[in-house]
């Protein structure tokens, strides 16, 4: 019998074994596919690194996760390149980020709209803020790196493992592939991203706990690469909130051959009942709409995409994390499009709670909130 058995290898499935395994438990990754494999939400060169957030709590927990990143790159991994960030638009709020910022100790600038236009080939039409420690992660990168790191410390990597049930059996549990293979460990941590919303009914989870959970809600993304007029030296990150929709963009790295960036609309993609039902195909509609926003607002791209491809968010209602736990098995669902830059600290608050640290925040932690409601 394995002592813990993680479902899933893309960030936070390779972070929480990591983490795990560096802690000193024996642990069995099973995978479905490959690690970031393109079905998932963990492929590609290009993720946003930022610490601006409008609760304090998100910008502390960007600061931790920052050592873990630092850790990684020590270890020989090239993952994090600064680039900056720009928030900005009518939707938004940068003073407000500014504020929590200043309280953090985060360094920034809140830039006029004029002024910034005259540092950067984007139009702004209200105030921005700028912090300049943010960038691009390498997320494929990164969890080949954290799971060298896991295997460093002796966990082991099974791959084309679809993982169809978990079930109690002995003192612990029997974890159950579509090929009627399985496997017995004392807890499972299922980290299946956009797999998870099938895979919840089929856990040997409380019924309680279960029903606690958020909503989740898996939308396939779509994403594009624009070239730049220029050389594209000076291209930050950003999140610019218009009246009608929210746009981000990046340097797209690897994935875009080193020469555009990566434009998307935030949450734009079609609503699916989960990653099994993707069809990876990028919706008409939804590249005028982002073409038609290169063209007003972004003058230093050219308004052609070169690139284009589809992904996976996994929504929770308020954007908060799932990372709770029932008797043996915990769920870990990095949600909402903003996971990626935690993902080193995903595997701390695992292990926290594995090993019965109460570190994870309340508020990602909906079954035990709903177990403390119901205690007579």
């Amino acid at each position: 019998m394995t002592g813990i058995t993680v479902i899933g290898a893309g960030l936070a499935g390779s972070s929480a074994a990591w983490r795990l395994a560096q802690a000193g438990h024996e642990v069995v990754v099973l995978e479905q596919d490959t690690p970031a494999h393109r079905r998932g939400s963990s492929h590609g060169s290009a993720r946003i690194f930022r610490y601006a957030y409008a609760e304090r709590l998100y910008v502390d927990l960007v600061r931790e996760s920052a050592r873990g990143w630092a850790e990684l790159e020590a270890a020989g991994a090239a993952l994090l390149t600064r680039t900056g960030a720009l928030d900005h638009g009518e939707g938004h709020d940068p003073a407000g980020f500014a504020r929590v910022l200043a309280a953090a100790g985060v360094e920034h600038e809140l830039l006029g709209a004029a002024e910034a236009s005259a540092r950067w080939d984007l139009e702004f039409t209200t105030p921005v803020l700028w912090h300049p420690g943010a960038g691009v992660l390498d997320a494929e990168a990164a969890v080949v790196a954290m799971l060298d790191q896991a295997r460093a410390h002796g966990a082991s990597l099974q791959q084309g493992w679809r993982v169809t049930g978990v079930r109690r059996h002995g003192r612990g549990y029997r974890v159950h592939a579509g090929d009627g293979r399985w496997v017995d460990a004392e807890q499972v941590v299922v980290a299946a991203g956009g797999w998870l919303p099938d895979l919840l009914t089929e856990l040997a989870l409380p019924e309680a706990f279960t029903a606690a959970l958020p909503l989740l809600e898996v939308r396939q993304e779509q994403a594009y690469h624009f070239p730049y007029t220029g050389d594209g030296d000076n291209w930050p990150t950003f999140i610019h909130r218009t009246e009608d929709m929210v746009v981000y963009g990046l340097p797209g790295g690897r994935d875009a051959g080193w020469s555009g960036q990566k434009v998307a609309e935030y949450n734009g993609g079609r609503r699916i009942r989960s990653a099994g039902a993707q069809d990876g195909v990028v919706h008409g509609e939804n590249r005028r709409r982002v073409v038609a926003y290169v063209e007003r607002h972004l003058p230093g791209l050219v308004p052609e995409p070169y690139a284009e491809t589809t992904c996976l968010f996994t929504n929770t209602p308020t954007e908060d994390f799932v990372i709770d736990r029932a008797e043996g098995i915990t769920v870990l669902s990095a949600c909402s499009g903003h996971g990626a830059k935690f993902a080193p600290l995903l595997g701390e608050l695992v292990t926290a709670l594995v090993e019965g640290r109460g570190t994870v925040p309340e508020r990602f932690r909906p079954g035990r909130a709903s177990a403390a409601r119901n205690r007579p």
